[in-house]
């Protein structure tokens, strides 16, 4: 007997419900994981430009021209077979024969964080250029320390101007978790195709999967928004 939406969305016995909230749930920690990898990887790239060291801004520009210019998928694909080669190798040297390999969802983590820590770098270090440098000198009339001055005037601008790219940014790393499904992790569209396949109702799971990550999409971006519109406050008063 055919099974109906209701019952196929559900979360009885034979119901997709709960498979496809734990892949979103799994989407969401992959998403977060690789923005916050992105962003330590986006504020040292950042540092790395702005130095006053040719070889240092030189590293720095290699790393954003190098993964903004390499498709994400052939990133994770890297990380997957290069991670489990390097790993069993040094395995191995450690006297443990076989092979290893990394969990998928680190792996996906890795990938994503490299490559949104790419753009995040631009992101950052655009923020910084559009510090008022008044601001700065008066902090050093004053006497406060490079670390004072770090905490006080030079993070909580450099965010509030970073904010709005770095909203673009999360939308993007949400959308890449969809590649990590190549590499075996039951993310949200993985599991979406799973359950198309046993069920042979593709548009209703795909459509499903879709409205997903919209939802996930819209409610994090509102927090961003409302978080961008409250450093905007805090600043103009």
């Amino acid at each position: 007997m055919t099974m109906g939406i209701t019952e196929l969305l559900g979360f009885g016995p034979q119901g997709w419900g709960m498979p496809l909230l734990s892949a979103a749930g799994i989407t969401l920690v992959a998403a977060t994981g690789g923005f916050l990898v992105g962003s330590l990887l986006g504020l040292c790239g950042a540092a790395l430009k702005l130095s006053r060291t040719p070889a240092l801004r030189w590293i720095g520009n290699f790393y954003t021209t190098f993964f903004r210019g390499i498709p994400e998928i052939l990133i994770v694909y890297l990380f997957y077979f290069g991670g489990s080669v390097v790993l069993t190798k040094i395995m191995n040297l450690g006297g443990l024969p076989g092979f290893f390999s990394l969990p998928a969802l680190l792996i996906g983590v890795l990938a994503i964080g490299v490559v949104s820590g790419a753009y995040q770098t631009e992101a950052y270090r655009t923020a910084f250029m559009r510090l008022d440098r008044g601001q700065l000198e008066a902090g050093s009339a004053c006497g406060m320390s490079r670390f004072l001055l770090l905490r006080r005037i030079i993070a909580p601008q450099t965010l509030r101007f970073a904010l709005p790219a770095l909203g673009n940014i999360w939308q993007s790393v949400l959308k890449e978790t969809a590649l990590l499904s190549v590499i075996g992790l039951t993310e949200l569209l993985r599991q979406a195709g799973t359950a198309a396949g046993s069920t042979r109702e593709p548009l209703l799971f795909y459509g499903v999967a879709a409205v997903m990550f919209l939802v996930i999409g819209r409610i994090t971006g509102f927090f961003i928004a409302r978080t961008e519109k409250h450093l905007a406050k805090a600043w103009s008063r």
